[in-house]
């Protein structure tokens, strides 16, 4: 292997640690609801921290954006809206659906979709190398993986009901719901694929070629921020809980900037990675950038209890998926040496 596509496997595959684990602040806030928690996520971790990232990294910001193409900034700006909405409807199915469930339907469709979309569109002649051939096999065992996951989850979850528990209604609308996360959710890797011109020119004005996609990710963050805390409002207001803020403690406030500072860096890192991986890097990247998050949420859960009492084919279930996933992390990082 290359040093590049050594650091660039490095730096994906830390990138997906940070997204795997951003949520875990959140079981520490107790005083606040979700919404007040995910609030404070989205204002720092989608608005204030990647602006000032730019700002530090990028010279000439300002310029960049307003030497921009117009086709340019409305990529990054609309792909990054559409995973906001990808992001508020994920939060929706899995309550409606079940974390188990609704995570393998929307990973299941965030994995190919993000990955092969960028692909068809821009390199589709790539498709029948041996490149694209290990990443065909590799984002098949993701998706088998995927499923293994959540059909662990669904056995844990089933144990867990108490006899004569009601079932969730409308199933069918919260698999709507899923099926729509998973479709708007890969976006946001579309801003970065879409987005290359804003990192050209971050490179052109002086910017290191790590930090180009610096350029990228305040207008992509950002737009997505405006759904995230918009719908948090929506349920602040409708549930009356805007009250909980005051006197909930500095710990509260450091824990959700904390929520917010990791998945930025979880994007930040992930850039820099997958820049480093060539042109295919965000179509590379991206299968195991969703791996690795899988498998660092389900060792989590395991570490903090979640699993505790889980029958044992719930675990068999999830090592081996987990195993899987490995497996295609391994698949597709030596497809991308070729």
């Amino acid at each position: 292997m290359t040093p590049d596509l050594v650091t660039g496997l490095v730096g994906v595959l830390i990138g997906g640690l940070f997204n795997g684990s951003f949520v875990a602040p959140m079981k520490a806030l107790r005083k606040w609801q979700w919404e007040n928690s995910w609030l404070v996520y989205s204002l720092s971790g989608l608005v204030v921290i990647p602006w000032l990232a730019a700002l530090l990294t990028v010279p000439r910001l300002g310029e960049i954006y307003a030497s921009a193409s117009a086709s340019s900034l409305v990529s990054v700006l609309g792909y990054g809206f559409g995973w906001g909405i990808g992001s508020v409807l994920f939060g929706i199915g899995v309550s409606r659906i079940g974390l188990a469930v609704g995570y393998g339907i929307i990973l299941g469709l965030i994995a190919p979709i993000g990955t092969f979309y960028p692909l068809l569109m821009l390199y589709p002649e790539r498709l029948w190398t041996s490149q694209g051939r290990a990443l065909m096999i590799g984002t098949a065992i993701v998706l088998v993986g995927i499923l293994l996951c959540a059909r662990a989850g669904r056995i844990r979850e089933q144990a867990t009901l108490q006899s004569g528990a009601s079932r969730r209604s409308g199933f069918g609308v919260a698999l709507l719901i899923c099926i729509l996360a998973g479709i708007f959710s890969p976006m946001l890797n579309f801003t970065f694929v879409f987005g290359k011109p804003l990192q050209d020119q971050a490179l052109a004005f002086g910017a290191a070629r790590s930090m180009a996609s610096s350029a990228i990710w305040p207008l992509a963050l950002g737009a997505g921020a405006i759904v995230n805390a918009g719908y948090c409002i929506w349920l602040l207001c409708r549930n009356r809980t805007w009250g909980r803020f005051p006197g909930s403690g500095a710990g509260h406030w450091m824990g959700g900037t904390a929520m917010g500072l990791l998945c930025f860096l979880s994007f930040l890192v992930y850039g820099l990675g997958a820049t480093a991986l060539g042109s295919l890097g965000g179509i590379v990247g991206w299968p195991l950038f969703m791996s690795m998050a899988l498998i660092t949420s389900n060792l989590l859960g395991a570490i903090t209890g979640e699993w505790t009492g889980a029958p044992r084919r719930a675990w068999l279930y999830s090592v081996a998926g987990m195993a899987l996933l490995i497996v295609a992390i391994t698949v597709i990082a030596r497809g991308g040496g070729a």
